[in-house]
């Protein structure tokens, strides 16, 4: 049976980037799972390939159906923003091995769903100022910079990734991208580990 790789952890700690390095590996396999998200698109972003771009009434009509997987809605200065995996055929395959950038709820539900398993979580650490300095740069960068928005995403971290809700999830291995090529490294490692294993990395078992 194929794993699912959830990659979680705070803004700005390297996720995107290894999330893509991860996907060009051949040998360890892996398929993207692509989420939707309901807020605006930015700058540098396509429809399909970082989120499926959608509004309230695709969402209500997937919850109706029930096809949500896991949500998770943001009161922004912007308004109310979702993010959501579907169950829309993506993940199918379940010979598949298949990777997901999610926070530590999303890892639960996915838990829920497909079986404890099938997961194999992945949580990305740098210190917080420097994921800060990072975050600041990249809102810089942007034609359209939403300072208030990084600092509420920020903050929100905090509490999302307490170490109180780490350790209630069961996660207890985590991955420090001090240095982006060897943090790669150990997770390359960790997931061929777990995969011919058939056990969760980081699980505690």
């Amino acid at each position: 049976m194929g794993k699912i790789i959830c990659l979680m952890g705070k803004s700005a700690a390297g996720k995107d980037t290894l999330y893509k390095r991860l996907l060009e590996d051949e040998l360890l396999g892996l398929k993207a799972v692509i989420p939707y998200t309901t807020r605006p698109i930015r700058e540098g972003e396509r429809e399909g390939v970082e989120y499926f771009f959608t509004d309230e009434a695709f969402f209500r009509q997937m919850k109706a159906r029930g096809k949500i997987i896991e949500d998770r809605a943001y009161h922004t200065s912007q308004g109310l923003w979702r993010y959501f995996t579907a169950d829309d055929g993506q993940m199918s395959d379940r010979e598949q091995n298949y990777i997901v950038i999610g926070t530590l709820e999303a890892y639960s539900r996915l838990q829920d769903y497909f079986g404890r398993d099938r997961l194999i979580p992945v949580m990305i650490e740098l210190e917080d100022g420097v994921r800060l300095h990072r975050a600041l740069e990249r809102e810089r960068s942007r034609k359209n910079p939403g300072y208030q928005e990084m600092c509420r995403r920020f903050l929100a971290d905090c509490e999302d990734f307490s170490e109180e809700k780490i350790a209630e999830a069961g996660v207890s291995k985590r991955f420090f991208n001090n240095n982006l090529d060897s943090c790669l490294e150990e997770i390359r490692s960790c997931i061929r580990e777990a995969m011919e294993a058939g056990k969760s990395v980081g699980s505690g078992e």
